[in-house]
C-alpha cells in the first residue's frame, strides 16, 4: 500500500513534557527539569516533518503560557498549527512528567480538564481535507466529548475527500470513563480506517480478551482495512494485509527510555509509504525510527531526521529475526 503524497493531517493532542535532568534521574530526586513538546499526534507530526514531509494538526490547547509553549514548539519544528484553537476557562494543556529511565520507569500525566478534549465538530469542519494526502488520528481523541464526536466527524470528512484514514490506537486508560466504553469506541473508530497500528495489549483490549488481540487485528482486515500492524515489543511485529501476513524483527539498541517509540514508528511508517517503500520496508524504517528515539532523551527532540535515520540503518546491525 502506497500513499499518494506526504502532506498529512493529524487529529490529536499537543502538550508539554518535563524530564528530570540528567537522564537517569528519578522524578522525586529531580532538581533540574528540561521541557519538550509532547503528545502522541504532535510527536508523530514532528517525525513526519523531520523526514521531509508536511504535517498539519487539528486540536485545542489552553489559552495560557503552557498552551503557547506547545504552539511555539510546533512552529519551531515546522508543523502547521493554523487549525489549533486556544480555549480559555479551566481547560488545561496536558502535562507529562517523564523519566529518562528503563528500570522502574515513571510517567506522571496531568490531564484533568484536558484542553484537547474541547476540540469541536466546528473545528474539524473548518479544515480543507482535499489539501492533504492522508489523515492520521490517535485513539485518545475519542475518549471524551466533544472531542469524540469531532474525531468521528473528521474521519467522515476524510473519507468523503477520499483520504486514506490512519488510526493509532493509542489506548491510555486514564483518559477513558470505563474500559467498556473505550473498547467499543476504539473498535468503531478502527473499523472506519484503512490503516490501524497498535501493540498487542491495545489490540487485546479492543478484542475484550488479551489472548485474542491478533485475532482482532486480522478481523479488521476482514472488515475492510488495507493494512494492520500488530506490534509485539521485542518480539517484532506482525503486518497484516488482505494478501497475507509477514513478521519483522526489531533493531536492537541500548535504550534510555521506553517512551516515544510508537509515535516515531508511525511517522517513519507513513513517510516511507508516502515515498514508495514496500510495506515491509516501511515497517522496518518505522522500527528504526523508534529504535533511534528510545536511545535519546525526550521524545520530540529525540526523533531522527532523514540523515540520522539513514546513518543508523547503514551503520547498525540489521533487525532481529522475527519470532513466530
Amino acid at each position: 500500500m502506497n500513499l499518494s503524497g506526504d502532506n498529512f493531517l493529524l487529529v490529536g493532542r499537543a502538550g508539554m513534557d518535563f524530564y528530570p535532568d540528567p537522564p537517569g534521574t528519578r522524578t522525586e530526586d529531580g532538581a533540574t527539569f528540561i521541557s519538550a513538546l509532547g503528545g502522541s499526534a504532535a510527536n508523530t507530526a514532528v517525525q513526519i516533518v523531520k523526514l521531509g514531509g508536511r504535517a498539519s494538526m487539528v486540536t485545542c490547547v489552553s489559552d495560557d503560557a503552557v498552551g503557547r509553549f506547545a504552539l511555539n514548539q510546533l512552529d519551531a519544528f515546522g508543523v502547521d498549527r493554523r487549525h489549533i484553537r486556544a480555549v480559555g476557562g479551566e481547560a488545561r494543556t496536558s502535562l507529562a512528567v517523564v523519566e529518562t529511565t528503563l528500570e522502574d520507569h515513571q510517567s506522571v500525566i496531568y490531564r484533568n480538564g484536558a484542553a484537547d478534549f474541547e476540540m469541536s465538530v466546528a473545528d474539524v469542519e473548518a479544515v480543507d481535507y482535499t489539501a492533504h494526502d492522508a489523515l492520521i488520528t490517535a485513539g485518545t481523541v475519542f475518549a471524551a466529548e466533544p472531542s469524540r464526536s469531532a474525531a468521528f466527524r473528521a474521519l467522515e470528512l476524510g473519507r468523503m475527500a477520499k483520504l486514506p484514514l490512519i488510526f493509532d490506537i493509542d489506548y491510555r486508560p486514564y483518559s477513558w470513563p470505563s474500559p467498556d466504553v473505550a473498547s467499543d469506541v476504539l473498535s468503531r473508530a478502527g473499523a472506519m480506517c484503512d490503516v490501524i497500528v497498535g501493540n498487542d495489549v491495545e489490540f487485546g483490549f479492543m478484542a475484550g480478551d488479551y489472548a485474542k488481540g491478533l485475532d482482532k487485528a486480522r478481523a479488521l482486515i476482514g472488515d475492510g482495512a488495507k493494512l494492520v500492524i500488530y506490534k509485539m515489543g521485542e518480539l517484532g511485529a506482525v503486518t497484516i494485509t488482505p494478501d497475507g501476513e509477514t513478521r519483522t524483527g526489531i533493531w536492537q539498541v541500548d535504550a534510555l527510555k521506553p517512551t516515544g517509540a510508537g509515535d516515531s514508528f508511525m511517522g517513519g511508517l507513513v513517510m516511507s509509504l508516502a515515498h514508495g517503500a514496500s510495506i515491509r520496508d516501511a515497517v522496518l524504517r518505522g522500527s528504526a525510527c523508534a529504535a533511534v528515539t528510545v536511545t535519546r532523551p525526550t521524545c520530540s527532540k529525540a526523533l531522527p531526521n532523514s540523515a540520522e535515520l539513514a546513518a543508523f540503518m547503514a551503520d547498525h546491525p540489521g533487525p532481529t529475526t522475527p519470532k513466530e
